[in-house]
């Protein structure tokens, strides 16, 4: 990194500098640890005649050991074989109408909130408004240490309860909403991709704003024909850098796929997300007539429902990490 021509190939230094910092996420608690145990040492020896005046040192150097080794324990339930990569995170509308979209669009905010929180960098690489409110879909691309670890717990379809604020008659309403959460992969994975198998449609960005927006076809959209899998990306200017953001995405979705078909996981993979609609969440947000957040899988629960769609989502992605460890010990 101290080499002069290091940033004359960006995307190559951006992933030696991600795979630094997962380096330094193992090394500096280690290193921390060590330090504690030292100070710990030193407490005893000047305790050994007055051993009430070191009392309340020690019982802080054993508090701060045991934080840290609570942060490494977590981080040994990120060991995955992808789990350090870049995440890809697909947020589709699902059944409710308008007020499915607006709920969609709350979670992207959910999304970007938390990235933000865990000092990720989040790239806008597709973003479809709706007619009315919200978005039909959206498409980001979350940068940082194990930020697929992470956010893989977020996979699959997300429930909101509210008072609607598209009705005239102020009724509840159940609208959902899916998440899809992939790991970046380096553009040389293999996977075999034919030119044959792919259809290939140019339209005009849809982004916020701005002198290129609208002017020229430079947004992608993919579809692999085989599985039906479709990838879009607007987030450049040059249709050229949009296409090779698709296929980068389409084959880490891809890799998935084979990923799971050799280990026969194929319909559980994409099970876990189902049909966007009821009988399928992983998660429910009630905002009314009483107000609770609970995930399904892990029965963790908050009446802070606010908070967490502000971004508060450790609890609940620490807790599905816990639970499929368990499970594996199982």
């Amino acid at each position: 990194m101290t080499q002069q021509d290091f940033w004359a190939e960006p995307e190559k230094a951006q992933g030696l500098v991600l795979k630094k910092k997962l380096c330094i996420g193992v090394i500096e608690p280690i290193d921390k640890i060590v330090a504690l145990l030292d100070d710990g040492k030193v407490l005893l020896e000047l305790g050994e005649d007055d051993p009430a005046g070191v009392e309340s040192d020690l019982q802080e150097v054993e508090r701060k050991i045991a934080e840290v080794l609570d942060k490494l324990e977590f981080q040994l339930m990120l060991g995955g074989e992808h789990d350090g990569k870049n995440a890809t995170v697909t947020i589709v509308s699902g059944a409710g109408g308008v007020d499915a979209s607006d709920w969609a669009e709350m979670l992207l905010r959910m999304y970007i909130k938390w990235a933000q929180k865990m000092d990720y960098e989040v790239q806008e690489m597709d973003f479809q408004k709706a007619e009315e409110a919200g978005i039909k879909n959206a498409m980001i691309l979350v940068k940082g240490p194990y930020a697929y670890g992470r956010l893989k717990a977020e996979q699959g379809v997300h429930r909101l309860v509210r008072i609607s604020p598209f009705d005239g008659n102020a009724r509840r309403q159940t609208s959902f909403a899916s998440v899809e959460v992939v790991p970046e992969f380096d553009d040389d994975i293999s996977v075999k991709i034919e030119d044959k198998d792919l259809k290939v449609d140019t339209y005009r960005s849809s982004g916020a704003g701005g002198q290129h927006v609208n002017k020229t076809e430079s947004a992608i959209r993919i579809t692999h024909l085989p599985t039906g899998i479709v990838v879009t990306c607007q987030a450049e200017r040059s249709q050229h850098k949009n296409r090779e953001s698709a296929m980068k995405t389409l084959r880490s979705k891809l890799y998935q796929v084979e990923l799971a078909k050799r280990e026969a996981e194929l319909a559980k993979f994409y099970g876990d997300r189902g049909s966007v609609s009821w009988g399928n969440q992983i998660r429910s947000y009630v905002l009314q007539p009483y107000q609770l957040c609970k995930d399904l899988r892990t029965d963790i629960e908050t009446s802070d429902v606010h908070g967490v769609l502000d971004g508060d989502l450790d609890r609940y992605i620490e807790g599905w990490l816990k639970m499929k460890k368990d499970e594996k010990k199982g």
